[in-house]
């Protein structure tokens, strides 16, 4: 397995599990059985501070899940990959890591620099594909 498939099997994993705390919250503050119902009579519960923003982040995880496995799906067809995507993948990985756990803690700007470290990888990996 490449080194950009294997990000993407790890990051998918991580994503996979983003939504545990946000769940966990959710069933301290309502209780299990509120939380795994579905069609709820009355607003749930509010949630601590870093539940909302665990939430958020799982979100988000999601939706730049989608662009990376677009690009590294994309780059192995074409057979594009190399020490620039390798490394543009790793890069990636770990600003997600770091990003949730910054999103987690509030700190606001770090999170944006932890997104941004990310977006650039993959910015590196298109670039690779289509030149």
């Amino acid at each position: 397995m490449t080194t950009e498939l294997s990000m993407l099997v790890w990051t998918t994993g991580l994503t996979g599990i983003l939504w545990l705390p946000y769940l966990l919250a959710q069933s301290n503050v309502s209780g299990l059985i509120v939380s795994l119902g579905y069609g709820y009579k009355e607003p749930l519960a509010d949630l601590p501070a870093w539940a909302q923003r665990a939430k958020a982040h799982h979100g988000n995880a999601v939706e730049n899940l989608v662009l990376f496995a677009a690009l590294v799906i994309a780059m192995h067809l074409a057979e594009a990959g190399n020490a620039a995507t390798a490394a543009a993948a790793i890069t990636f990985f770990w600003a997600r890591v770091a990003h949730a756990v910054i999103h987690y803690a509030g700190i606001p700007y770090l999170r944006s620099i932890a997104f941004l470290v990310g977006w650039l990888a993959l910015v590196c990996i298109f670039y690779q594909i289509v030149t």
